[in-house]
């Protein structure tokens, strides 16, 4: 499966799952801030917001770096006949 992402830019992917780590962390943080200690909605989709941004980002920076530990395989050609 490896293979198949070799050559690729990791970034759009890196960021695909920092972004939804975020939504889903920053959705459950919201809510137990909002339920348990009573603090304002708009703080609450401040952190939500955030956390998503800044998640989404640092998993952007991580995919570009992987990126270049993954280079891309030389292509087999088949025999002629």
């Amino acid at each position: 499966m490896l293979n198949k992402l070799r050559g690729r830019n990791l970034a759009h992917p890196g960021c695909l799952l920092g972004t939804t780590l975020g939504l889903t962390l920053g959705l459950i943080l919201a809510a137990v801030l909002a339920a348990s200690f009573n603090v304002n909605i708009n703080v609450d989709l401040a952190i939500w917001f955030g956390l998503t941004v800044v998640l989404g980002g640092v998993g952007w920076i991580i995919g570009d770096r992987l990126s270049s530990r993954f280079p891309a395989l030389e292509e087999e050609q088949p025999p002629r006949t």
